[in-house]
């Protein structure tokens, strides 16, 4: 049974998300993020990340005491201090989404028949670890073995029934997709993210040395494990939409890189439709952090290909994460052909990326998060990063991610402050 308390406070969250969802500033703002992803912008749009910022919900006294529902409480809150305090361009829809359970745990599963990837984490919920890589030989390959899948539909139907009961007559869930990041439900940011991860799940496999080493020694077998790999998620995502858990993702949904995927190429995820989506419908996000250090043609002839094969089933592709993309970038979309937004990462050159991507693709900027993410705060620089970004991206098509703040130093009057520079930098 659910506390009083805990109802009247997540009835209250869900009534002033559900104002602030139906507001013209909301529309506008759809229609913004639309017209950017459709090559045709009104303006640049800036978003920042704030499930990593470690203070964000500091001050807030939390009402829910039990897993799922204060997963939901800190979900609300979340969002609405980013939309009072923040000055971001974040959009909320006047529904609230959960993901299904099941399969975001599996996508994450470490069996693969007789090899196990085993991690030992410096505390819980850490993103320190030791990892085996228990691929240590070419030999060890055949030991593979397709993970095994299954759905258990309870534990999340459970949650929106529960989440119906509670706020359902004023902001209506809505269960689809997963989060293959943060799979606790009722807080995931992550939810409509089609990541296939081919090189991250190689990188799990073999570690750093083999990763660089194994192009020069054993070239045919790695090419025989990137095949097993690719068709291993392949499997994976045929399961989820075969069980009907991958749903339509233009939206608000963070189809990559912790972007919006609102675009009139591919049916919106606002509404409801009267068929099942396919891939064709749906944003993918691909991106091959592991490959920086390698060089574009061993990129092009080893990990391009595969990740290739994954993206282009899909209708649109977020191309990149925190590594250098731009340098990549003509490989890329020689292989990949449905590329619409590009990360111009903090190590990537901004003029160059703007020369490469002109008007044809999203030029999405990230800046450099150690900037506000230490003890004191250089603004002068934080300034200069924002007006040499400008400068380099006036033509362009742009929209600016502020991720990865892992930090307790960046307080929500900090972040406000970053978002509020790049704005004037940008003059919108």
């Amino acid at each position: 049974m659910v506390d009083k308390r805990e109802t009247a406070c997540l009835r209250g969250l869900a009534q002033r998300y559900k104002d602030i969802a139906l507001s013209d500033e909301m529309q506008a703002r759809k229609r913004q993020w639309t017209a950017l992803n459709d090559l045709r912008p009104e303006r640049p749009m800036i978003l920042m990340e704030t499930i990593t910022q470690e203070a964000f919900l500091d001050g807030y006294d939390f009402v829910c005491s039990e897993g799922p529902l204060k997963n939901v409480e800190s979900r609300l809150v979340s969002l609405l201090r980013q939309h009072e305090r923040l000055g971001d361009d974040v959009v909320f829809e006047p529904y609230f989404r959960i993901g299904w359970w099941g399969p975001a745990i599996e996508a994450l599963a470490k069996e693969f028949g007789d090899i196990v990837i085993e991690e030992v984490r410096a505390k819980e919920a850490s993103m320190a670890h030791l990892t085996n890589f228990p691929v240590k030989t070419p030999d060890d390959i055949k030991k593979l073995g397709h993970r095994k899948l299954y759905l258990d539909r309870s534990v999340s139907e459970n949650v929106k029934k529960r989440l119906d009961e509670i706020f359902g007559d004023i902001l209506p869930v809505r269960l689809e997709n997963t989060d293959f990041w943060y799979p606790d439900i009722g807080n995931q940011p992550f939810i409509g993210c089609n990541f296939p991860g081919i090189t991250w799940n190689l990188f799990n496999l073999i570690g750093a040395e083999s990763f660089m080493l194994w192009p020069y020694d054993h070239p045919d077998e790695l090419h025989g494990l990137m095949r097993f790999i690719t068709d291993d998620m392949k499997i994976y995502y045929d399961y989820l939409m075969d069980n009907g858990i991958l749903d339509y993702n233009a939206d608000n949904q963070s189809v990559g890189g912790a972007s919006y995927g609102y675009v009139s190429d591919l049916p919106s995820a606002s509404v409801k439709h009267d068929r099942k989506c396919t891939f064709k419908d749906l944003w993918c996000w691909s991106e091959s952090q592991e490959s920086q250090a390698i060089s574009p043609d061993m990129y092009a002839e080893f990990y391009l290909p595969y990740m290739a094969e994954i993206a282009n089933m899909f209708g649109l592709t977020y191309l990149g994460c925190c590594d250098n993309t731009i340098n990549k970038f003509e490989k890329s979309v020689q292989q990949i052909h449905n590329i619409r937004k590009v990360s111009v990462s903090a190590w990537a050159d901004p003029d160059e990326g703007a020369e490469l991507l002109g008007r044809d693709y999203v030029y999405s900027r990230k800046p450099y998060p150690a900037l506000v993410s230490g003890a004191n705060v250089d603004w002068d620089l934080v300034r200069q990063d924002a007006r040499k970004s400008a400068r380099a991206a006036k033509d362009s098509i742009v929209e600016i991610i502020y991720r990865d703040i892992y930090s307790p130093n960046c307080t929500v009057e900090r972040a406000a402050e970053f978002v509020s520079i790049w704005r004037n930098a940008f003059d919108f």
